[in-house]
């Protein structure tokens, strides 16, 4: 198995309800989401066609929340690790067109100096 990535960026504002500090007032930021999955290399020496992968990241995440305030789209508090959960579940569903492949891991960074990561721990 070999695992290839993907990294995404969009804009989108938020803010933390019942969060006392900074984060509770309306303020946005420059996320990055890095997209991992794995699997076998086929015959054309690819595991997927990076233009796939993007293209189907596009239209399940970033086409939807770029440029968004996040807590008008979501029934959750938007925080950085209810947004991984929720890429997570869009993803693996997403996924099941392609039975070869699995999602492996997802970085969403907040700031250059804040993310959330999610691993695949069945191996």
């Amino acid at each position: 198995m070999v695992a290839v990535t993907h990294i995404f960026t969009f804009e989108a504002a938020h803010r933390l309800e019942g969060y006392n500090g900074d984060c509770a007032r309306l303020h946005g930021h420059t996320y990055r989401l890095e997209v991992t999955v794995k699997g076998p290399v086929k015959a054309d020496g690819m595991v997927i066609d990076f233009s796939q992968l993007k293209a189907l990241v596009e239209e399940r995440i970033i086409q939807r929340i770029d440029h968004q305030y996040l807590n008008e789209l979501f029934p959750f508090n938007p925080t950085c690790e209810n947004l991984l959960l929720h890429f997570w579940r869009e993803l693996e569903e997403a996924l099941k067109i392609l039975p070869h492949l699995t999602l492996k891991r997802l970085v969403l960074w907040e700031s250059p100096f804040a993310y959330a990561e999610m691993e695949d721990d069945k191996g």
